[in-house]
């Protein structure tokens, strides 16, 4: 029997977060730009609501159609972007290809140092992160977030995907790929 009643010095964490609810004025751009984006499907749809999944989950993003909705205003305090994971660089980097062929070009790639790292901006301009984790452990990833180098730098260094492809195919040694590079000193793009 589970005890209600009981204080735990803290609260019980979620066991996976499930979905993003997204309100629009553009249902149908909207609707058309996550299918593309994430390689999805809607599980429902109907005048003002839309279901898209792109994997086991029945959706992952719903999005409320209305039409009064006002532009979003960029610098407000709000969510700043949804991320999404990739198994590995390569396919991190397919998948890129294959938005950019499909007319969706990123705003902004870096390699963050946890992570490598591409942007973009839906058509009501909210933004999206696609990224690889570049440590295999968090253990790791502690270890390098509490690095000198992330003190100094906890935004990351820019990257050309294009030329990332290129070295991939050069045969390069992808765990070298993922490493940043360090740059120094560095704040938040003023584009992003």
């Amino acid at each position: 029997m589970t005890d209600f009643d009981q204080q735990p010095k803290k609260v019980l964490a979620p066991s996976a977060l499930a979905h993003v609810v997204l309100q629009t004025a553009n249902l149908d751009g909207m609707i058309d730009f996550y299918i593309t984006f994430l390689g999805g499907t809607v599980t429902h749809r109907n005048e003002m609501l839309a279901f898209i999944t792109y994997d086991d989950e029945h959706h992952r993003i719903a999005l409320i159609g209305l039409p009064n909705a006002s532009p979003k205003v960029i610098g407000s305090c709000g969510l700043d972007h949804v991320s999404f994971a990739f198994p590995d660089l390569t396919t991190l980097l397919l998948a890129y290809r294959q938005r950019k062929v499909r007319g969706i070009n990123p705003i902004w790639s870096v390699n963050h140092g946890p992570t490598t790292s591409i942007y973009y901006k839906d058509p009501d301009g909210n933004k999206l992160e696609t990224q690889v984790d570049n440590f295999d452990t968090n253990e790791a990833v502690k270890k390098f977030m509490d690095s000198a180098a992330f003190a100094e730098n906890p935004i990351g260094t820019d990257f050309d995907p294009e030329e990332l492809i290129e070295r991939i195919k050069a045969g390069e040694d992808i765990a070298k790929l993922k490493k940043r590079i360090e740059i120094g000193p560095r704040g938040i793009p003023a584009r992003f």
